[in-house]
């Protein structure tokens, strides 16, 4: 006769023998933080004596939820996305969670197409910088399936769910005072997609920054478009074949102002000393690029990082389903950080 077969060590049999409940020993797999280190160890060395496998597939079946969490961005293109999500998908994974990654593109059929995909494989919760004009009948939805959702970078009104970002307004503010100080008095607001979150913070800041420098607002130096490096591009080709350069720019964001860059370049002028130029977000590629780019620091890392462990209370109960007035809003400052292409122009003195 064959070897009988090997019995399967379930997860009773690891409570048991590290003498705790059942309930206790799957708090430790799910990686919650309700339970205390030595009650941890206690857990972890049963299973490890005993050779306990944990079975994601079968736990799904049985919860009809994963331990898997939605990650929906607009572009990963955008170095700023890459930047956050390698934060956010590393305490993810500190935490236990496995990821899917969806991104849109700006099309709200394909946010829509994403969620639907991710609630078929039973995500157990969500994080996502959300379609511009998202309508917040999507995160009813989301809360009715108990999913929980937090939303990065921009927020959409009337939903009542959690957000991670940083105070656009003041950070615009500052950028538009520093080069005010630097004795500019023609500054343009450039890129971004209006009727958004971030971009009317972002105006708002510029206008008041714009009121309190006592400098006129043009609106022919506001103008919006797509946050990439294109859109950078063309926005200024547009300036100059209008002879309407401002002395200075604040962009959306630092792809924008990259592009900025080139299409200046384009046209045999020098970001920094023929125009002054403040980017936001401090990508990596902001301090390598020529010039420096001044920006002003939003902490996406952090963001992500937030977004994990605010998820991750959702998800464990440790912080009860939101209602309308008990949604967090997690706001980090900004922080201008000043390079050579807002400190070497040539034409104020």
């Amino acid at each position: 006769m064959g070897d009988k077969k090997e019995k399967r060590v379930t997860l009773q049999d690891v409570a048991k023998d590290a003498g705790v409940s059942r309930a206790t020993a799957s708090l430790v797999v799910r990686g919650s933080t309700s339970i205390t280190e030595q009650t941890k160890q206690k857990v972890l060395a049963s299973m490890n004596k005993l050779g306990y496998v944990y079975d994601r597939v079968a736990a799904s079946f049985r919860s009809r939820r994963s331990s898997t969490v939605g990650i929906i961005i607009t572009d990963i293109g955008n170095p700023f996305f890459s930047e956050l999500l390698a934060n956010l998908q590393d305490r993810l994974d500190e935490l236990g969670y496995t990821t899917l990654l969806g991104m849109t593109f700006e099309s709200e059929s394909k946010q829509e197409r994403i969620l639907e995909t991710m609630l078929e494989h039973h995500v157990c919760g969500i994080i996502m910088a959300p379609v511009a004009g998202t309508n917040p009948t999507v995160f009813a939805r989301l809360k009715q399936l108990n999913v929980p959702c937090v939303l990065i970078g921009r927020e959409i009104s009337g939903a009542r769910v959690d957000y991670i970002g940083t105070d656009f307004q003041w950070g615009t503010k500052m950028a538009v005072r520093h080069l005010a100080d630097q004795g500019h008095k023609h500054i343009a607001l450039l890129g971004g997609t209006p009727h958004t979150s971030a971009y009317n913070e972002r105006l708002a800041g510029y206008l008041e920054g714009l009121e309190e420098s006592r400098i006129p607002t043009d609106q022919h130096h506001i103008i919006p478009g797509p946050p990439t490096r294109e859109s950078g591009a063309v926005i200024i080709n547009q300036l100059i074949r209008q002879d309407k350069l401002p002395t200075a720019a604040l962009c959306h964001n630092d792809i924008v102002a990259l592009g900025v860059i080139v299409g200046l370049r384009e046209n045999r002028l020098v970001a920094g000393k023929d125009m002054a130029l403040v980017g936001f977000d401090d990508i990596k590629e902001a301090a390598t690029a020529n010039p420096g780019l001044t920006t002003v620091a939003v902490g996406s890392g952090q963001w992500g990082i937030e977004a994990a462990n605010l998820l991750h209370q959702r998800i464990s109960a440790e912080t009860p389903a939101p209602a309308a007035q008990e949604t967090a809003r997690i706001i980090l400052p900004p922080k201008l950080v000043i390079r050579e292409s807002s400190t070497h122009f040539m034409g104020v003195h």
